[in-house]
């Protein structure tokens, strides 16, 4: 479990492959409720490579000293993660 936000990692290791592979991370926010978004790659076995950049944005609680997921939200494409900011430039621009 990790007890501070640089231990967080949505990578993930199996028989020495690193299956989800951590490409960046931005902390979007801290405290006892934290939010990261994270890019990502997938490792596709059957081709011994990795697949396209995926995103995830990830909640931790900080409850006893370690950080918990608490939900997530996959943007699986590219093109998704384009509409998504494109929505969010909408809203903006109209506050």
């Amino acid at each position: 479990m990790a007890e501070t936000i640089d231990e967080l990692t949505v990578t993930w290791t199996e028989d020495g492959i690193d299956t989800v592979k951590e490409l960046d991370k931005i902390v979007l926010s801290k405290g006892a409720w934290s939010t990261i978004i994270y890019r990502y790659q997938d490792y596709n076995r059957a081709k011994e490579e990795y697949g396209p950049d995926k995103y995830t944005i990830r909640r931790y609680q900080k409850r006893n000293g370690v950080y918990r997921q608490q939900s997530k939200f996959n943007i699986s494409s590219k093109a998704q993660a384009e509409g998504i900011i494109e929505a969010l430039q909408t809203w903006i621009k109209d506050d």
